[in-house]
């Protein structure tokens, strides 16, 4: 028997309240920020991800899902959302715009990982990038409006950590010192932190594996080594979270998973979990990427969230949401001689913009009535052949059982006052 591939999964309409009501929260909440939403394509040139990724990345290295298309380019299935949106502000002029160019996507996304609760194989993720501009503003602007979004779900309970990373001019600086560090800690390293000492230093930070994050809490700290602007930068940006009332610890391990990150990063969580698959979001400055992809210097902050994940932490948190809206009228019939007229009066509500819903012919009164009510219909019509020899139909009220005839030419003014 077929089944859905390893790492991903069906989402079967009981589940679809959920995703509707994350959906519509994120584009409430991205239009009260101005945010605009962009669509890309769902795979890309493979250069983009490398370029802007970072080839020492664990994503570029074993996760994405690359293929050579029938014309010999290398493609990959989008494993993350920034890139692409970069791509995009460049190869459309969005660059011209009044800057900053604020946008957002709800998109699928591609990792090869390993499955567990909280990863997939196929995620979905909803995220927005604010393009050029470098005010620290911008970045706390981000942050409040990854926070709204989870408060305005209902989650509960969470924790802000940020930290910054520093730029082009400090960065190697703090890397040499990472180095110096773990020279001395070489023989504890896993086999992929051994290799990141070599290919990617600041990746070391990144290493979920007990043994490398005991290391990595004594390393040296990368605001201790930010040149003058970074940490004027950063220091701003702590006060302008103050002026949100938003809550934040300083993480020196905080890194996040992609080269393009600068200066800031920040991750959003439930309090008292830690790890990979408990983070709901992050993000971060990546000033950058769009000068990497072959635009201008443009400086530029986003944010991103796994709903697979958000959707894990409202149902942890008994969080319910409303459920989607059903026909509220279900047509019954009496006799395979009724079936036509039902067909044409299902069609009629439908046309008048009420909801209908019909039952199938081998089905009796009764059977018919306990599916009404399986559905949650309030009202139900039911027409057999008295009905139809004299122009009728019957309205059953399903809550108090009460039926009253009606002209089955008034059918549809009738229920259109009761909508």
């Amino acid at each position: 028997m077929y089944k859905a591939p390893r790492g991903t999964s069906d989402i079967l309409p009981q589940e679809q309240p959920y995703w509707r009501y994350i959906e519509e929260k994120a584009a409430l909440i991205c239009q009260q920020y101005g945010y605009e939403r962009l669509d890309t394509p769902i795979f890309e040139d493979a250069r983009l991800f490398i370029r802007g990724i970072g080839e020492g990345t664990d994503i570029v290295e074993k996760e994405t899902y690359s293929f050579e298309d029938r014309s010999g380019m290398m493609m990959t299935l989008r494993p993350e959302g920034t890139a692409p949106v970069c791509r995009a502000y460049l190869e459309h002029g969005i660059h011209n715009l009044p800057q900053p160019v604020r946008l957002y996507y709800i998109a699928p996304i591609f990792r090869y990982e390993r499955p567990q609760a909280g990863r997939y194989r196929q995620h979905h993720q909803f995220g927005f990038e604010a393009l050029g501009d470098a005010d620290p503003a911008l970045d706390a602007e981000v942050i409040d409006m990854a926070w709204q979004f989870y408060t305005c779900l209902g989650l509960r309970d969470l924790s802000l950590e940020i930290n910054s990373i520093g730029c082009r001019l400090c960065r190697p600086g703090y890397l040499e010192s990472l180095k110096q560090y773990y020279a001395g800690h070489v023989a504890h390293l896993c086999a992929d932190c051994k290799m990141r000492l070599k290919k990617n230093p600041l990746r070391l930070l990144d290493c979920k594996k007990q043994s490398c994050r005991s290391i990595a809490q004594l390393s040296p700290k990368s605001i201790d080594h930010l040149c003058e602007g970074c940490k004027a930068h950063f220091n701003l940006l702590k006060r302008y979270l103050d002026v949100l009332d938003l809550p934040f610890k300083i993480n020196h391990c905080l890194v996040r998973g992609l080269d393009y990150y600068t200066r800031t990063v920040f991750e959003i969580q439930p309090r008292g979990r830690e790890g990979a698959q408990t983070t709901l979001g992050g993000g971060g400055r990546y000033d950058d990427l769009v000068e990497e992809l072959g635009g201008r210097p443009t400086p530029a902050v986003g944010f991103a969230t796994g709903i697979e994940r958000v959707i894990l932490n409202m149902k942890r948190q008994g969080i319910t949401v409303p459920p989607l809206p059903k026909p509220k009228i279900f047509i019954a019939h009496i006799g395979d001689g009724a079936k036509e007229e039902v067909t044409r009066l299902a069609a009629a509500l439908r046309r008048a913009g009420i909801g209908a819903t019909t039952a199938s012919s081998s089905k009796s009164l009764k059977a018919q009535l306990r599916h009404a009510n399986a559905l949650g219909a309030t009202q139900v019509i039911i027409i057999g052949e008295d009905e139809i020899k004299s122009g009728t139909i019957l309205l059953r009220h399903m809550e108090s059982g009460e039926q009253r005839s009606i002209p089955i030419g008034e059918v549809v003014k009738a229920l259109s006052l009761l909508q």
